[in-house]
């Protein structure tokens, strides 16, 4: 499996500094939370505009929101998404225990794969001490994507105020571990969650497939994940998969 680093964008403008900077992936988001959902026809825009500039090959993804209340609703949510031209579904599954999730995970991954068998879901579970009382990520997310056929699985951090990063929450062996149960599986592993520059080396070496930033990706000021991506901060992220 090829390693992509994800840049979460807001909109078109950032998806193609993202795109020129050497991301594999321009996600599509409002940073208000974790996840943070998008309009579709902001999904339209970010399709269209890295297409007409040459970036054929960066895909586009999007998210349907951190927890899952309703699973038609959320079916709904990923049909839309997807049909607004995100090659990959993320669904955040927090608050739920494992077999809850799995049911909830296997009817999107149903409804998506019999409209779109080509794009990708993959659930997101949160790493927060308090949400591990739900969920383990690091043990229960296999099981998760295994019953739920999903395509990988994003492992994040739900609380992007604190202070507090991925790494505060597991460790570079935890991951491995996690990325070795994935790849036994022919899945994916994907990580989030507050990670910045010098912690990269290290996650790509655990076998992480995907990383995900967005405030790593940014114009260092006082607005945080709300300041702009920056092209060539992007690329010395980029950078580290060929370390």
């Amino acid at each position: 499996m090829k390693t992509k680093l994800l840049v979460s964008v807001r909109g078109p403008r950032e998806a193609l500094e993202a795109a020129r900077g050497g991301a594999d992936i321009a996600d599509v988001e409002y940073p208000a939370s974790a996840l943070g959902t998008p309009y579709p026809l902001n999904l339209v825009a970010v399709r269209t505009v890295l297409r007409r500039s040459g970036f054929t090959h960066t895909l586009v993804s999007t998210n349907i929101g951190e927890q899952q209340y309703n699973r038609s609703s959320a079916c709904q949510a990923a049909l839309g998404v997807a049909t607004a031209g995100a090659d990959i579904i993320k669904c955040g599954l927090a608050e739920l225990p494992l077999e809850a999730a799995i049911y909830q995970a296997e009817s999107i991954v149903r409804t998506v794969r019999h409209f779109y068998p080509r794009k990708k879901v993959i659930p997101s579970v949160f790493v927060d001490a308090d949400l591990q009382r739900f969920f383990k990520p690091l043990t229960d997310g296999p099981r998760l994507v295994a019953a739920s056929k999903a395509d990988g699985l994003l492992i994040d951090t739900f609380d992007k105020s604190g202070g507090k990063g991925l790494l505060n929450y597991c460790s570079i062996p935890d991951l491995r571990r996690t990325a070795s149960r994935m790849h036994r599986l022919r899945k994916e592993l994907w990580v989030a969650g507050s990670l910045v520059l010098d912690e990269l080396p290290a996650l790509w070496s655990a076998g992480v497939d995907v990383i995900c930033v967005r405030g790593a990706a940014c114009a260092q000021t006082r607005l945080g994940r709300f300041g702009a991506v920056d092209r060539r901060i992007v690329a010395k992220l980029a950078s580290t998969k060929r370390r």
